[in-house]
């Protein structure tokens, strides 16, 4: 069996890993990991979903210590509390938090040198199977105008999601682009014509929204619109424990979904 960690575990994605990895034949919940000072903190991972898994919440890194793998969907801070004791420990963990600083980004990778990691903009084995089709929309369609428009539910705290962002990453790759040279992440006032080349956001938030990301591809006389629905959060966690399979058999580095799922980017 194959004993999880999950951080993050008060979260909606959270109650999903706790659900997926209880009903899981080959993994069991060892650890939950919620943030200080939370009510949730003493209690059972998982009442929030009326199931009960004998795992206490706690705020403790140190309680991540004998398991196989940490799956974290929490915020940046907390996800560099337990970095630590995973680089010390040598635990694998798959980071679906976004929302990192370029400091904390370089602090997974020093993590990476000890053990296995894999920074994920999203674990969804539909949305790793888009940044493959805008991919080859880019270099197809290289002189169109792209535009990304994502919407997320009213309590999402970071814009553009990771998941827009990596998108247009996969854009910039394509077309042999720098992305922090072309991509505009917000417009106001008089901004003037579209510069050639770059590559415009636009973040969204209300309601109970999961998740919608949609790539359009604007030339002259057409359009092309790759779009993305998240209905529940399901895909998140199967991918995710998809990852954490993958993971615990490698070796310690940075991975991504990309390689856990074998494709080229």
């Amino acid at each position: 069996m194959i004993k999880v960690a999950i951080s993050g575990v008060s979260g909606r994605m959270g109650q999903m890993l706790v659900k997926a990895v209880s009903s899981a034949p080959d993994m069991e919940l060892f650890a939950a990991l919620g943030h200080e000072g939370s009510g949730a903190i003493g209690n059972d991972a998982g009442l929030p979903s009326g199931i009960r898994t004998g795992v206490a919440v706690t705020a403790d890194p140190e309680a991540i210590r004998g398991c196989d793998v940490l799956i974290d969907f929490s915020r940046p801070e907390a996800t560099l509390k337990y970095l630590p004791v995973c680089a010390e420990a040598g635990i694998p963990a798959v980071i679906g938090t976004t929302g990192f600083s370029p400091e904390g980004k370089e602090a997974i990778r020093k993590a990476g040198k000890k053990a296995a990691m894999i920074l994920a903009p999203n674990t969804s084995v539909g949305v790793n199977a888009v940044f493959q089709l805008i991919a080859e929309a880019a270099k197809l369609l290289s002189g169109t105008d792209v535009e990304i428009v994502e919407m997320h539910h009213r309590n999402k705290v970071d814009a553009p999601s990771g998941t827009a962002l990596e998108m247009g990453r996969s854009v910039a790759r394509a077309r042999g682009q720098k992305f922090e040279d072309v991509a505009v992440l917000s417009r106001e006032g008089h901004t003037g014509p579209r510069k050639d080349g770059t590559i415009g956001f636009a973040a969204l938030r209300g309601g109970d929204v999961v998740g919608v990301h949609t790539v359009v591809f604007a030339g002259t006389g057409e359009q092309v619109e790759i779009t993305h629905r998240s209905t529940t959060r399901e895909g998140y966690a199967s991918g995710a424990l998809v990852a954490a399979r993958f993971l615990v058999k490698q070796k310690p580095g940075c991975y991504t979904m990309a390689d856990v799922l074998g494709i080229g980017r």
